[in-house]
């Protein structure tokens, strides 16, 4: 449970209809296998200890009686177990049948959480059996010791609280209470629960497993909270009906897993309650309010190391699946150049001028810069692409540069800004043969100045190609490649800028323009600023601030979800198994907290850009960010690892 991780369990039992002694003895079982893998919550189906297809059998007291004494088993059961569960059982209450959820931790039942929409339509006919629940909480009696002090609370607006991680707050709803148009799980993410849990008893009909994903995913992308979703399986099936077991544990709008259809199973799952809070806390429409009507019912769990089964993917900002990053790349070139589209027309600008070096960014930049001349249905010979060769360029860069402006149709100037670097240097006293900070940056201001003129000289709008990543660690020159009069790429990490370019290469229907793209791609990233070695690359980036992978995985999750360090490092140790070691990993971690804090003055005035995901670095939108925010206490949390 450390760093907020909480693992669940939804878990369906092939029971017995109408046998509850046995399904108790399987629930017991289940449960404590479940708790032995470490699972914090878990949750059983809606009516388990019957069997949810009992029909007029629940007006049989033999029933009800034998339901309560296996419900009480289960309960004693928890004594030994570090967890809370949930499970399904018929209770009568003042004469009226209710079909609960029962809440047991550590010996004890903490309540009982009946169903409040009673399905009456096409197989089901709950209205025969049970009533609807009631919102407002009270006591009923258990009926197992003195009536005096044998006490439970009972009622819908219940939340369950965890002492040691106040984090976790859970609340329960039962099957059809989640497909009504305002289930009862809205009141309870309002009220403060963070996760859901739902004993369900759903059939199986064509399509309905996928439809059932879709509501759970969605309603836990619309409460921001975890769903636990247990259902009923092989053993309840009789008459027309037939269950399949699809349990589904959701966070936020993501399935983090699922069962195998008709296979009784146990589905677990790692809710990051951390998470959720942290994008509560983000989203100010998202407002939590403290409801009278609700009674809080505290829990303890022991806090310790959850071992993680969660996939933590290495690349958050590229979707896994081949048809999901093309759409997504797709999405985005539209995007950027659409923001670009609009510029070109506001200011009246007909020619863009894109300065290009046969790297990554300024090949990005040129292709969004065509697509938008595409928009605009202006020739693509209006757009300048610029090639300034200096100290550091190398032949493969400079003859991609030249190849991918033709292929496109753009208009070729080349500049060569070697002599003019020279002047300069002779003007302020700089040793050519110093290769400092100066040597470079003055190469890369002398370029952004030729741009900025060369778009005057041209009636045009200097673009520029600087990427999210970039800019994060402060990897540009200020007032040098960091200006622009539009940077189309200051949304884009480097991780997503090789997929785009890959997708145009893919898909662009022209072999000889592919291959330029495909070199580009296999070409180090490097600002050549420094003379080349035997004519190739000397001064690679990612030698010098580590591997852009790494930093976008710490970009992430520092700036989605405001994890801290040692939250961040832990992510990066499973996400990278295997691929860096952890004083690797530890040592760019390092890098990229003291280079995003001091390099904010440069992020703090950035040109405009099209926002393209939910993590950015603009002034103007998502990271309203102190300049001169100090980074000790982060810094120091990495020293204490």
């Amino acid at each position: 449970m450390n760093h907020g991780f909480v693992k669940t369990a939804a878990v369906t039992p092939k029971i017995r209809v109408a046998q509850p002694e046995y399904n108790g003895t399987e629930i017991i079982r289940l449960m404590k296998e479940a708790a032995k893998k470490g699972a914090k919550l878990i949750v059983f189906p809606e009516l388990c200890i019957t069997g949810y297809t009992c029909g007029d059998l629940f007006s049989q007291e033999t029933l009800l009686n034998g339901a309560r004494e296996a419900l009480f088993a289960v309960a004693d059961a928890t004594k030994d177990l570090d967890a809370l569960v949930f499970v399904g059982l018929p209770w009568e209450k003042q004469g009226k049948l209710y079909n609960v959820a029962a809440a047991l931790s550590r010996g004890e039942i903490l309540g009982m959480v009946p169903k409040t929409y009673m399905p009456n339509y096409g197989e089901f006919y709950e209205l025969r059996h049970f009533e609807p629940g009631n919102q407002e909480t009270e006591y009923v009696w258990l009926g197992r010791g003195n009536q005096g002090e044998d006490y439970v609370l009972f009622g819908t607006d219940m939340i369950f609280a965890c002492a040691e991680l106040p984090q976790l707050a859970v609340a329960a709803e039962i099957c059809e209470d989640l497909w009504v148009p305002a289930p009862p799980s809205v009141r309870h993410a309002l009220t403060g629960a963070t996760v859901i849990v739902n004993c369900s008893a759903s059939d199986e009909t064509i399509g309905k497993d996928r439809y059932r994903e879709e509501l759970v995913g969605s309603q836990s992308a619309r409460l921001v909270c975890g769903y636990i979703y247990a259902n009923a399986g092989e053993g309840e099936s009789t008459q027309d009906l037939v269950f399949g077991g699809s349990n589904l544990i959701a966070e936020n709008g993501k399935i983090l897993s699922r069962s195998e259809r008709f296979h009784n199973e146990i589905t677990y799952g790692d809710i990051d309650v951390f998470r959720l809070w942290g994008e509560r806390r983000r989203m100010n429409t998202f407002s939590v309010k403290n409801d009278d009507s609700y009674t809080e019912v505290g829990f303890h769990l022991n806090m310790e190391e959850t071992s993680l089964e969660r996939r933590i993917d290495p690349m958050p900002f590229v979707p896994d699946s081949k048809e999901d990053r093309e759409r997504r790349c797709e999405e985005i070139l539209s995007i950027q150049a659409m923001g670009l589209k609009k510029r070109l027309e506001h200011t009246g600008c007909w020619t863009a001028v894109v300065g290009i070096s046969g790297g990554l960014d300024s090949t990005l930049a040129l292709l969004v810069t065509a697509k938008a001349f595409d928009y605009l249905s202006l020739p693509r010979e209006q757009i300048i692409s610029v090639t300034m060769p200096c100290f550091g360029t190398t032949g493969r860069t400079y003859e991609n540069a030249c190849e991918l402006t033709k292929k496109l149709g753009a208009t070729l100037r080349e500049i060569d800004i070697k002599e003019t670097v020279m002047a300069h240097f002779w003007d302020i006293g700089q040793d050519p043969e110093r290769y400092d900070i100066t040597y470079e940056n003055a190469q890369a201001r002398e370029r952004t100045q030729v741009l900025m003129d060369v778009a005057n000289q041209n009636g045009g709008l200097a673009v520029g190609t600087g990427d999210m990543s970039e800019l994060a660690l402060g990897w540009a020159t200020y007032n040098g490649d960091h200006m622009s009069m539009y940077g189309v790429n200051g949304g884009i990490p480097k991780t997503l800028v090789r997929h785009l370019v890959r997708y145009y290469a893919d898909t662009c229907g022209d072999p000889e323009l592919s291959g330029v793209l495909l070199d580009v791609l296999d070409t180090p990233v490097s600002p050549e600023l420094l003379p080349p070695k035997d004519g190739s690359i000397s001064q690679k980036t990612e030698d010098l601030v580590g591997p852009y992978e790494l930093h976008d995985f710490f970009l992430y999750y520092v700036l989605r979800f405001g994890f801290s360090p040692s939250k961040v490092y832990r992510l990066a140790k499973t996400a990278f198994e295997n691929v860096y070691e952890e004083a690797v990993i530890l040592k760019w971690l390092r890098t990229f907290y003291k280079r995003f804090f001091a390099q904010q003055f440069k992020r703090s005035c950035l040109p405009d850009g099209p926002k393209v995901g939910s993590v950015a670095v603009s002034p103007r939108g998502d990271l309203r960010m102190p300049s001169d925010a100090c980074s000790d206490i982060w810094l120091k949390e990495l020293e204490e690892l």
